[in-house]
């Protein structure tokens, strides 16, 4: 019960945390304000995370396991479920606004979560070359190999989130991705993936 209490504020904390990140971006956000939306003293946030480093880490690993819910993990995405997933995130804005403003900051020097994203990014560039092989095989009909195509396919969809945060009514960001997953398969055809 205590455990799952603790757990359960832990949680708490990091929805308040993404909402305050939001709001004033990572460098304005203080520990004070987060303990104050959950109802605690800044002590009593820094017994659950002993810093704030700790804290944004632990929201950036929290928003990578809500993008991998239902049991896909990383290394068992198709290119339908990135479709998928760019749909999802189309109706979450609050959390994709975040997650684009901390990779942002974090390409300064000395920025916190500047580690996590340099680690995240060759993760996710080697899990979107395998999800490349798995539809393609070895060459992609323009003859990228995934290896070099899996830059393109990550700079697409997180350059997707940028223009959609900026002018949502103008970017389709899933058609948009839906388009692209044409170009890479060699088709002019209208629709989703796999569609005739």
């Amino acid at each position: 019960m205590v455990r799952a209490r603790s757990e359960e504020r832990r949680a708490d904390i990091l929805r308040a945390t993404l909402e305050v990140i939001a709001e004033r971006g990572y460098r304005g956000a203080s520990l004070n304000s987060v303990a104050e939306r959950v109802g605690l003293t800044q002590q009593g946030l820094l017994h659950y995370f002993p810093t704030k480093e700790a804290l944004l880490v632990a929201v950036l690993e929290e928003r990578d396991r809500w993008d991998t819910s239902g049991g896909r993990d990383r290394e068992g995405w198709r290119l339908d479920l990135l479709d998928s997933l760019v749909e999802y995130n189309a109706m979450r804005p609050g959390i994709v606004q975040t997650f684009s403003a901390l990779l942002g900051e974090s390409v300064t020097e000395g920025h916190p979560a500047r580690e996590f994203f340099t680690a995240r990014y060759a993760q996710v560039r080697a899990n979107m070359a395998d999800v490349l092989r798995l539809e393609y095989g070895e060459r992609l009909p323009g003859g990228l190999t995934p290896e070099r195509a899996a830059p393109l396919l990550t700079a697409v969809m997180d350059g997707l989130q940028y223009q959609w945060l900026l002018d949502p009514s103008a970017v389709d960001m899933p058609g948009a991705f839906r388009d692209f997953l044409r170009l890479l398969a060699g088709s002019t055809t209208t629709g989703k993936p796999g569609d005739a």
